[in-house]
């Protein structure tokens, strides 16, 4: 059985579930598209291909060994984009919530019962239906819990807009001990520049008392700084519209020491040597084509 047990976003990692990139079916129709950047590849003939998709998930998956985690995968299921394995579920100490998500994406969460069955079946929590709710948008931090959302009244026409107010209760409710901190996202359905599609595509804490942000991903400036003097002006790297859009802030914590991020962020990597980490620099640019990059192909299980 597995003890499930996750409280930050950089513990030495002990096991996780990485996505699959086998069988993502073919390039999907404009309409298909769940946000702006995927769109524009697909309009472009840019749409990453799924050799290249297996080849940089491969690339992920071999910095886990080197580092010893356990490492589970999906079920592959034909013609399905598996990748982003942070959307279907995510663990807040012994506890996996299932995500409540796109419902054609359910099937996705049949792919992993072989994992779920090594798990205690009263720590899976299943939200009821008015609850939307992604993992992108969910971060332990120790004892706080930080949750991106939007409460606009016009949530039902964003695509973009996956986590409800109604998610901000029921995770309170479920985790009386725990500060809930919930910051309101900016949303398009059409500028990958101005869309933060989850909390992790604006900001990422990291380890040594570190932060990654993006200030215009958050729509009131007051959450925004609030996080700024959390860390600490000196210990966050501000990214800019261009490097959130690459997704700069989707980087993947092994360790306290220890970061995966994608080797073109030169910017980035150089800070984060700086600072005394160990980056882990692998490509994963075609896998960005589709607003989800290191942390969004994960869903960490147990960290010590």
């Amino acid at each position: 059985m597995l003890s499930l047990n996750i409280n930050d976003e950089v513990s030495s990692l002990k096991a996780v579930v990485l996505g699959t990139a086998e069988s993502p079916g073919p390039t999907p129709m404009p309409e298909e598209a769940y946000d702006p950047k995927s769109l524009e590849h697909i309009l472009a003939g840019t749409y990453p291909k799924e050799a290249d998709m297996i080849a940089e998930m491969e690339a992920f998956a071999e910095v886990f060994r080197k580092y010893n985690v356990e490492v589970f995968r999906p079920e592959v299921i034909k013609d399905c984009n598996q990748i982003f394995s942070r959307d279907i579920a995510f663990v807040i100490g012994n506890k996996l919530i299932e995500a409540n998500i796109l419902p054609d994406r359910e099937q996705e969460f049949q792919a992993i019962l072989h994992v779920l069955d090594k798990i205690d079946e009263e720590n899976i929590l299943v939200p009821p239906a008015e609850v939307h709710v992604e993992g992108g948008d969910v971060m332990p931090w120790n004892e706080y819990i930080f949750i991106g959302t939007y409460t606009g009244e016009d949530y039902s026409e964003y695509i973009t807009a996956r986590t409800n107010k109604a998610a901000v209760d029921y995770i309170s409710r479920q985790f009386p001990d725990k500060k809930i901190k919930s910051f309101e996202l900016r949303k398009s359905n059409t500028n990958a520049k101005e869309n933060a599609l989850h909390l992790d595509c604006c900001f990422q804490p990291l380890g040594k008392g570190k932060a990654i942000l993006h200030k215009n991903g958050f729509l009131v400036e007051e959450e925004y700084r609030w996080l700024v003097d959390f860390f600490g002006k000196e210990n966050v790297f501000e990214i800019t519209a261009d490097e959130m859009y690459q997704m700069f802030s989707n980087v993947f914590s092994i360790s306290p020491e220890v970061v995966v991020s994608e080797r073109g962020f030169t910017r980035l990597n150089d800070w984060l040597r700086e600072q005394g980490f160990t980056v882990e620099e692998i490509p994963y640019f075609e896998i960005g084509k589709q607003e989800g990059l290191l942390r969004c192909s994960t869903l960490p299980l147990v960290r010590e």
